[in-house]
């Protein structure tokens, strides 16, 4: 029993002729016929009986039309899902991005991407990159933006580009030089992301490098977003470090003062995807337009 037999047969059902069936599914009275032929075959049971003036379905063909219907149905419905979904007029897309995604000007990101695709449901998760790595690698998204390093098991890692990491103070004027690791370890500290803690990817750099020196890094606050970690800054509270883009933002605080490590130390921002899987047409062209908008944000101008 095929497909298009089960055609024909629903075909000939309502239109109640092999030639009206014909001119339905553009085919000819012969292969419809031949069709519904091989279908009775199959079955041993006639479905339909010559009347004066069309064909008459038999109990056999009443029995099975709501079958014959669901079976089409049920094709017909996957091979549009399929067809919406490459065409990007339907399906989801699961996008991770960074926390700090408006200063790479990816706020309006969704925005942009409903307009080009309206039919397209969005699921954009906005975290730490050490848990957008987690959720990707564990198939609750299809890709994301993460700084790195993250724990990378499981994942195709594409890097995109470095933004240099900065120290950040209201006291320290940067006449006096590049930030040593030895001083930072000596400072009043605020940092922020609070809830990924020492997972988070720049603030492992940072711990790293301590390390190497036996040193240890202790912040004195922290707090969950960078906008309130600049604020206790400005004010003389603490200082922090943040990549360059953020120190470069427009709501970046003025009396601020911006100096680099003495050892560079750069956040490197990566696409990543599940290993060994085939990201939806949704979420390729959504990650396309993340990658295009982050790149022309940080290109030497």
């Amino acid at each position: 029993m095929t497909l298009t037999q089960l055609k024909a047969f629903l075909a000939a059902l309502e239109r109640g002729s092999f030639t009206a069936a014909a001119v339905e599914l553009d085919s000819t009275q012969a292969s419809v016929s031949e069709l519904v032929a091989r279908l009775e075959r199959e079955l041993g049971l006639k479905l339909f009986t010559r009347g004066p003036r069309r064909l008459v379905p038999t109990s056999a063909a009443l029995e099975l039309r709501e079958h014959a219907v669901q079976a089409v149905t049920a094709i017909t419905n996957g091979v549009d899902a399929i067809h919406a979904l490459v065409s990007l007029e339907g399906g989801t897309c699961t996008f991770g991005v960074l926390r700090n995604a408006a200063y790479y000007d990816l706020s309006d990101l969704v925005q942009r991407f409903h307009t080009r695709h309206p039919h397209v449901k969005v699921r954009l998760v906005g975290l730490n990159s050490s848990l957008v790595a987690e959720s990707v690698a564990g198939g609750e998204i299809e890709a994301g933006l993460v700084v790195l390093p993250v724990a990378d098991e499981g994942l195709e890692v594409k890097p995109l580009f470095r933004d240099e990491v900065v120290y950040v103070s209201a006291q320290r004027h940067p006449g006096q030089g590049p930030v040593s690791i030895e001083e930072v370890a000596r400072a009043k500290l605020v940092l922020y992301d609070a809830y990924a803690g020492w997972n988070d990817p720049t603030r492992r750099q940072l711990l790293e490098r301590a390390r190497l020196r036996g040193l240890t890094i202790e912040p004195a606050i922290e707090v969950e977003h960078v906008e309130t970690a600049l604020n206790l800054v400005a004010t003389g509270a603490a200082d922090t470090m943040v990549c360059r883009t953020i120190a470069e933002g427009a709501t970046f605080p003025e009396g601020v003062c911006v100096t680099p490590f003495a050892e560079p130390m750069y956040d490197t921002v990566a696409l990543v995807w599940r290993e060994g899987t085939y990201l939806s047409p949704a979420t390729r062209r959504l990650a396309e337009l993340a990658e295009t908008t982050m790149l022309a944000k940080v290109a030497p101008t």
